[in-house]
Order: C-alpha cells, then sequence, then structure tokens
C-alpha cells in the first residue's frame, strides 16, 4: 500500500490593506495548497476602508482554515510578526503572500518542498514584472532590465542557488523566531534587513529554480516615485543600522540626486549639466533600444520609469542618511 507523505505543517500569511479587489480570488488559489500542506492561511489586514475586511469575514465564517487578523500596526512586517506569534504554533514554517502579486497553483508546495530537500532555513523566489496597462508594461520592462534593478539576483529567473537575499516567501519559523523576525521600524527593505541577521546567525538562504512569483507594478509614475522613495529610505537606514558597506549596484543610483542638484548649477559652468544629460541619454536610450529589440513601442517609455526609480531611490537614500538623529536612529 502506497503511504501518503505527510508534509510539515506551514502557515500562510497575506498581509494586506485596501485589497478588495484581489483578496477574495488569492485566498480561493491559495486554499487547495493550504489543504494539502496542512496549513491555515491568515489574512493579516492593516486597517483596509474598501470592503477587504468583509470579503474575508465572509469566507473565514465558512472555511475554518482562513484567519482574519487586524494589524493595527499596518506594515508588512508587523503584519507576518503578528501573524506568527498569534497563530504559528505547530507550524514549521510561514509563507509570505504578497496580495498584489501572481503565484502557480503549486507556488507554496515547491517551496516546502525545496526547503526539505535542501534544508534552507529560507526559500526565497525570482521575482518577475508584468503590467497590462503603457505604464505598467514600461515600468515591468525597466524592473525586469539590469539598468532599472542594477542585477538584483531575484528580479530574475533563477536555477536554484544560495543567496544571500532574495524576494521573501518561505522562512523556517524556528529560525524566524531566533533572530527576532521583521524589525518594524522598517517600512520598506525589511527583508534585505531580516536576510542580513538570518546570514550573520548562520541561517542559510536558497533561492527557488521550481517557483517564481509575478509581481504587479504602480500603474502610474508618481506612485513609482513614492515607491522607490521609500525604498532609498529602506535601503540607507538598514545600511546605518548594520554599518553594512553599499554594493556597487546600489552607489551608482546613488550619484543620481547629486547629479540632479549639480545640474542646478548650469548657469554658473555648463558642464554642470552634462552628467544630469549622460545619464538621461543612457536611460531613455535604454527604452528605445528595448522598444526597438522587442518589437514593442509601450517599452519606449521604460527608459523614463528607469529614471523615476533612480531618482526616487537616491532622494529617499539622500534624505535617510543626511535626516535629523531622530530620523536616522534605528532600533
Amino acid at each position: 500500500m502506497m503511504q501518503t507523505k505527510i508534509l510539515p505543517s506551514s502557515l500562510i500569511v497575506i498581509p494586506c490593506l485596501n485589497e478588495a479587489a484581489h483578496i477574495g480570488a488569492l485566498v480561493h488559489e491559495l486554499r487547495p495548497a493550504a489543504e494539502r500542506l496542512g496549513a491555515r492561511i491568515v489574512v493579516a489586514d492593516g486597517g483596509s476602508t474598501d470592503g477587504t475586511r468583509a470579503i474575508v469575514e465572509e469566507i473565514a465564517g465558512k472555511d475554518p482554515l482562513i484567519i482574519l487578523l487586524h494589524n493595527e500596526k499596518r506594515l508588512q512586517s508587523a503584519a507576518i510578526n503578528l501573524a506568527v506569534a498569534s497563530c504559528g504554533e505547530g507550524a514549521e514554517y510561514v509563507i509570505r503572500i504578497d496580495a498584489h502579486g501572481g503565484y502557480p497553483p503549486d507556488y507554496c508546495d515547491r517551496l516546502v518542498e525545496e526547503a526539505r530537500i535542501t534544508g534552507a532555513d529560507s526559500v526565497v523566489v525570482s521575482m518577475l514584472t508584468s503590467g497590462s496597462g503603457m505604464v505598467q508594461k514600461a515600468v515591468a520592462a525597466a524592473q525586469n532590465s539590469k539598468l532599472g534593478t542594477g542585477g538584483s539576483k531575484h528580479r530574475h529567473l533563477s536555477v536554484g542557488e544560495w543567496v544571500d537575499h532574495g524576494h521573501h516567501a518561505l522562512m523556517r519559523i524556528s529560525a524566524f523566531k531566533a533572530v527576532g523576525g521583521y524589525d518594524e521600524t522598517f517600512s520598506h527593505n525589511e527583508d534585505a534587513e531580516l536576510d542580513y541577521r538570518l546570514r550573520k546567525a548562520g541561517y542559510r538562504i536558497w533561492m527557488s529554480g521550481k517557483t517564481k512569483m509575478i509581481y504587479y507594478p504602480r500603474s502610474s509614475l508618481a506612485d513609482l516615485y513614492f515607491q522607490y522613495l521609500g525604498y532609498g529610505r529602506g535601503r540607507a537606514k538598514n545600511i546605518l543600522k548594520h554599518r553594512m558597506i553599499p554594493k556597487v549596484r546600489q552607489m551608482v543610483p546613488l550619484l543620481v540626486f547629486p547629479v540632479v542638484l549639480l545640474a542646478a548649477f548650469s548657469f554658473v559652468h555648463w558642464l554642470a549639466i552634462t552628467p544630469l544629460l549622460v545619464w538621461a541619454s543612457v536611460c531613455l536610450g535604454y527604452g528605445v533600444w528595448t522598444a526597438i529589440s522587442q518589437r514593442n513601442p509601450d517599452n519606449a517609455l521604460a527608459g523614463i520609469s528607469a529614471m523615476v526609480m533612480h531618482f526616487g531611490w537616491s532622494v529617499g537614500f539622500w534624505l535617510q542618511l543626511l535626516g535629523p538623529r531622530s530620523q536616522r536612529r534605528v532600533a
């Protein structure tokens, strides 16, 4: 007689805020995997006002595997910490799901499978960006490129490898608790900050070669700018907290804000605007080249998207680095 494999129980957590358009379908899609893994699905809502809570409450009322928590701190980092503290008893793994992402049907299964095979304490995944409108497609082209992300490993497909950081997907709860979980003072870059502490404590991070997730980017350049402003602040805060040296791919965009400021002095000497023109030419040229090579006119805006990302990240980094002491102080 064939024996059924008993997989480690897991906790699937969805931090969310105002995701009424997606949360019902997402929970429904995750339900079969939760049943296969003996997992519960926890939706940690940060105070939605668009009907998200009502949707989850209705589902949870009919399904004991679904749990709704109120995340009064609103941040994703706090949502995961809350879910593990409240519902993690007896579970071996916590699986983090972003409410505004796309996942293959066997996503959770593959994560647990790789954790068991490799013995990894954390399994991260590649995050590919996809869009539907003109702006989203342009942002996706920028975020899937080295120009937009500096060659970050988790922004490209992996064959499976040990890494320092990646898009958070699964963590062994014992390792998560041992390092203190997410730092809730971080609104952005909390994943990289936690990965630093995991590695320092001797835990290992594996990037999956068997599954990935799809990220749906911001649909306006203004939202994209503020998103990357937060990313820049988070990266600077991480560097200040751990006294880290930025990587080369992070140091290059740091120059963007100073370059823009320097251009303001072009009335003194025309050479002051030269670095800005070089940066803009590279980005805009990349967009045109991408549009032609991929025969997709929507990608012509990829260069502009990359400029918005670079500028927002650089401004955020410098604001955090040079801000008041109370703003720079980290826990």
